[in-house]
């Protein structure tokens, strides 16, 4: 089977839904991922998908009318005292749209919390036929490949699984061998970029590439496909925001050469 491939909200945060949608497909992507889940970061558009019906409504229009499905929406945050109810509707929503799977990450040292939230998120979803997928970045609560594992272990919700982004993975300096010890049905996605092999020693350092400079597949010194050649065959969702490109290129142009080069990349490794 070839290899499917999303474009990542991140990519292009500053797209609408239904924008980001048209642009995905002509561009030649099977997917698309969503960020109706505002993060309460500054300046960062919002797109609330379950408040905002004139938006829903245009965002179903663009998946009908292109054939493009969603593959997940983000993010869900495990942070102190959060009700894991409040993200219900965006389930809900990516339900309706056809999603298959929801991007989650920790932003608390509470271990019993983390635990009993992320496993009543799972149960959660489930009704909407939606997997819990977590993320583990080296400057948040669940650092790497080992304590997301640990938690989904723990709380052994048949939804539950691990987002594997190669950029987060590379600079948690996780053992390639880490993988082999996990059951592959855990993963359900990936999301997949290129950085300098150089990892950076703040955190603020960490969060400019990951939001803002990210590199083509290749382009970089990561070893992107040692890690993808672990996981099963599953969507790459190309997380590749670059600021400077997005400005010096058209939208579309600069996430066609995101497809390209991924493309030329994975055919050549």
């Amino acid at each position: 089977m070839a290899t499917q491939f999303s474009l990542a909200h991140l990519t292009l945060l500053e797209c609408s839904p239904a924008e980001m949608t048209y642009i995905a497909a002509e561009a030649g992507y099977d997917f698309v991922s969503f960020r109706p889940i505002a993060l309460g970061t500054v300046d960062e558009p919002q797109y609330p998908l379950a408040e905002n019906k004139g938006l829903l409504r245009e965002t179903k229009a663009a998946l009908l009318k292109t054939g493009v499905k969603l593959l997940d929406i983000e993010m869900v945050r495990i942070y102190d005292q959060v009700n894991p109810k409040i993200y219900e509707p965006a389930f809900e929503v990516a339900a309706e749209l056809g999603g298959r799977h929801v991007l989650t990450t920790v932003l608390t040292n509470d271990r019993s919390f983390t635990l009993d939230c992320f496993s009543e998120i799972c149960e959660l979803a489930k009704p909407y036929g939606l997997t819990i997928d977590l993320e583990f970045l080296p400057w948040y609560n669940v650092k790497t490949l080992k304590e997301a594992a640990d938690i989904v272990n723990t709380v052994k919700q048949d939804n539950a699984g691990i987002l594997v982004d190669t950029l987060h993975f590379h600079r948690s300096k996780v053992q390639l061998e880490e993988l082999d010890a996990l059951p592959s049905k855990w993963f359900h996605y990936a999301h997949v970029c290129d950085a300098p092999g150089e990892i950076p020693t703040t955190k603020e350092e960490l969060i400019h590439t990951a939001r803002e400079e990210r590199f083509y597949l290749g382009e970089g010194g990561i070893p992107i496909s040692d890690i993808l050649n672990k996981l099963p065959e599953i969507p790459y969702s190309l997380e590749i925001p670059h600021a400077k490109r997005s400005r010096e290129m058209s939208k579309l142009d600069y996430v066609k050469e995101c497809l390209r080069t991924a493309k030329d990349y994975l055919e050549k490794n």
